[in-house]
């Protein structure tokens, strides 16, 4: 069980990221609301992972917290949730948020998530609500020792930021159509923004 990671960001291609520790590179999704968090490429991280194994891949994802990975735990229990759709909530609004969004039977905020129904919703409310009553305060992943990162080669995505934004609304469950308005709107408002913030935008619309 891989349990947390803690090296150099060599890539973002949101949802995922690339750490190198000690010469083995990690590919790991995170949800949106994570990544944001992040340092900048060639940097030391830490994230606290979830492992998940199945006949045709062996996957890793990624949080900031604990609390935030006990979330992404409790959500992949719930029935018709795994955890492409866990890591599509958890982008599209906090731990937080979504905790508040159950305690207070807001179905609505809900359904706005690709591949959320109403019914996924309502059963998420129901399912989730006991389950969240001793979620705590997120924890912070313990800093890291510094790391001589000087014959690394942080690699970046020789696509435009537009690109990656839609790349990840796709990754995430969005219709092409719908994604393709989103990013469209978040450009046009500030066509020198990154892909993560391009992203940030486009999800804030949807």
């Amino acid at each position: 069980m891989i349990g947390r990671l803690t090296g150099t960001l060599i890539s973002k291609q949101p949802p995922e990221i690339m750490i190198d520790v000690q010469g083995v590179g990690y590919e790991v999704q995170m949800p949106m609301t994570c990544l944001y968090e992040l340092s900048d490429v060639g940097e030391t991280v830490t994230v606290i992972t979830h492992f998940v194994v199945r006949e045709d891949a062996q996957l890793l994802y990624g949080f900031n917290t604990f609390a935030e990975r006990s979330l992404f735990r409790q959500l992949i229990k719930a029935q018709g949730v795994g955890p492409k759709l866990a890591l599509t909530i958890m982008s599209g609004m906090t731990a937080h948020q979504f905790v508040q969004a159950v305690t207070h039977d807001d179905v609505s905020s809900l359904i706005k998530l690709p591949g959320v129904g109403r019914k996924t919703a309502e059963r998420l409310v129901v399912e989730m609500r006991d389950r969240l009553k001793q979620w705590g305060s997120a924890t912070p992943a313990t800093d890291a020792a510094p790391m001589d990162t000087s014959d690394l080669q942080p690699t970046l995505a020789a696509s435009s930021p537009r690109d990656d934004a839609l790349d990840a609304l796709l990754a995430l469950g969005y219709k092409p159509a719908q994604a393709e308005k989103a990013v469209a709107q978040a450009v046009k408002g500030n066509t020198s923004a990154s892909s993560e913030e391009l992203i940030r935008t486009a999800l804030k619309n949807m």
